[in-house]
Formats: C-alpha cells, sequence, structure tokens
C-alpha cells in the first residue's frame, strides 16, 4: 500500500530552531509550563496579545520576563494599580519652557514587548486607553498620532481568585487578545524541578540573567511575515466559521464570538503548523487552538453559570458537535 508524503513548500527550517533555542533557553528555569510557553511563542509569531491568567506564584509574570530576554527588543513593564491614570501608559504631553511648545512624551507602551501585571487592577478608564495601541499598534494624543514599533505584543496578567480591588476587563478589551492562557498548578514532579533549580540559582539574583538572546528583531518580523504565507484549504475555512457561528447559535451562549475571533483561530492555526514545519493547515491545528481564543471572547447565560458549567465544557460541545472535514 503506498503512502502519501506531502514535502513543504516554504522552508520552516530556521523558524523551528528559533523556537526551540527559545524553548530550551526558558526551560532553563521554567519547569513544566509548556502549554503556556507553546502558546506564548504562537502569539509572538502571530502578532497577537495575549491574556495569562492564573494564581500568584505559577510563573505568570516571570515567564513573560524571560521571554523579552531571548529576543533582542525592547522591554517595558507596567504594574496596573486603581490610581494608575491612562497618560502613566499611552504618555503625556509637557510644556517646554525652552522651545515654548508642548513636547509627547511617551510612556511605556511604547516598546516591543509589554507586560502588564495585573491587568484588572486599573479600573476601566486607563484600561480603555489600550483599545487603540493594541488593535492599531497607534497612539493618538492631542491630535497626533504616533505609530509603534513591529514588533509590538502585549502581556497581561490577572489573578481569577482575588476579587477585591479589581475591575472586570471590558468585552472590547477581552477582544483584543488574542489568547487567554489559563495557568494551573504545577504537578509534584514539576514542583520538586522547581525547588532544584532555585537551590542551584541561590546566587543568582536576577533568573533572566540565566537566558541568553536567540531572536533578533529582523528575523521575528520575518518569521510572522513567513507564518501567514502558510497555506489554508476552503473547507477549513468554513470549519472555522462554522465554529464561530455555532457559539452565537448555542443556547448555553450569551454572547458568541464575533468575525474577529474567526481570524484569531486561523492565524493561530497558521503559526502552530509552522512552528510543526509545515507551510499547510490540517484540522488538528484549528482544533487545538480554539479553546485558548474562544475562552475569554463568548459569555454563557446567567443559567449557566449558576450550574456551573464552564466555557470550555461549551467550546468542547462546539467542536464535538461541528463536522471535522477530511
Amino acid at each position: 500500500m503506498e503512502t502519501t508524503t506531502f514535502e513543504s513548500r516554504t522552508d520552516f527550517t530556521a523558524l523551528q530552531e528559533s523556537v526551540t533555542a527559545i524553548k530550551e533557553q526558558l526551560q532553563q528555569v521554567i519547569a513544566g509550563q509548556y502549554d503556556m510557553i507553546d502558546l506564548l511563542i504562537t502569539g509572538l509569531l502571530t502578532q497577537g496579545h495575549v491574556l495569562i491568567e492564573g494564581v500568584p506564584g505559577v510563573a505568570k509574570t516571570l515567564t513573560a520576563k524571560l521571554l523579552s530576554s531571548c529576543l533582542d527588543t525592547d522591554f517595558s513593564r507596567i504594574q496596573f494599580t486603581p490610581d494608575l491614570m491612562p497618560a502613566d501608559v499611552l504618555g503625556t504631553s509637557v510644556f517646554n519652557p525652552q522651545s515654548r511648545e508642548f513636547e509627547y512624551k511617551k510612556g511605556p507602551i511604547f516598546s516591543n514587548l509589554v507586560l502588564i501585571d495585573e491587568i484588572n487592577r486599573a479600573p476601566a478608564k486607563t484600561q480603555s486607553a489600550l483599545f487603540e495601541v493594541m488593535e492599531e499598534r497607534q497612539v493618538t494624543n492631542d491630535g497626533k498620532t504616533w505609530t509603534l514599533e513591529r514588533p509590538f505584543m502585549v502581556i497581561a496578567t490577572q489573578n481569577p481568585i482575588e476579587q477585591e480591588g479589581t475591575y472586570r476587563l471590558p468585552e472590547a478589551q477581552l477582544d483584543r487578545f488574542l489568547f487567554k492562557i489559563e495557568v494551573k498548578f504545577p504537578d509534584l514532579e514539576e514542583e520538586l524541578t522547581i525547588l532544584r533549580n532555585m537551590h542551584q540559582f541561590k546566587e543568582v539574583t536576577d533568573l533572566t540573567q540565566k537566558v541568553n538572546k536567540v531572536l533578533s528583531i529582523t528575523k521575528l518580523i520575518e518569521y510572522q511575515q513567513l507564518v501567514r504565507q502558510v497555506h489554508i484549504e476552503d473547507h477549513l475555512l468554513k470549519y472555522i466559521a462554522t465554529i464561530i457561528y455555532e457559539t452565537r447559535m448555542n443556547s448555553s451562549v450569551y454572547l458568541g464570538a464575533s468575525p474577529r475571533a474567526s481570524l484569531a483561530v486561523m492565524n493561530c492555526a497558521k503559526a502552530a503548523a509552522a512552528i510543526k514545519g509545515r507551510d499547510f493547515i490540517v484540522p488538528d491545528d484549528i482544533v487545538e487552538m480554539v479553546p485558548h481564543v474562544l475562552r475569554h471572547r463568548i459569555i454563557l447565560t446567567p443559567e449557566k453559570e449558576m450550574e456551573g458549567v464552564r466555557t470550555d465544557d461549551v467550546i468542547a460541545q462546539i467542536l464535538k458537535k461541528v463536522e471535522v472535514p477530511r
């Protein structure tokens, strides 16, 4: 019996080697959390923003800082607090007495990779200031527009347990995040590895010094453009569209996903295929990405929330209902 082999028309060897190098650097410090690392790299290649949700102490912030240390890019961190103002993020106009003119002082959002720690600590006014910069990669101030340099990625963290002093993220802002990554506790072996690593690094005060830069801005932008060239058949486009459409028709869902979710699934599936060395998408790439893309975009009905139904459960039902193309 003859076996069919598929030859990739685009060479992703260099991309795969860079992804492997980043993972090796991160795993020198981070034990486990493979899904979080994979999804962060996918978001990086897809030019998307990522929301990481998990209890304190599961290396959300550390992983983001280590990722930035693997890249030859600018990095900034913003700690969101209840008294943070939009100008503290975007920047503001300051009067220069020498030139007698107002000069725009750029805020920390003007960077390649921006870590926003505890994003749900700031009020809606400050969170809304991120709408334009996250979607259009630009900031408008006093009638002038400043375009951010590529690449640009926001990695935000939030704690799902402690609700005192927090604000629910606006749905419009949630929709601008490519992924919502739910970080779990490590298992016993992983926790043991953490202890051994920290004991080994007892003389290191800054763990980001343990990783090396392995990817330049030029190469990263090249890989981002390469990912967009991954091929997808029309029947797979219909598969994605049907999944998203079913979120709007499901009786358990109060608010379904928008076309932005369809685009996110397609782009993430392209990145997943490229990381595996393929220049074409298969259904498994789509199924793998759908839960992470949709879990923060759909809202369940109050009745289902009271019953304890999880968003991931509804997404799994939808995936089971929609026929997988062959």
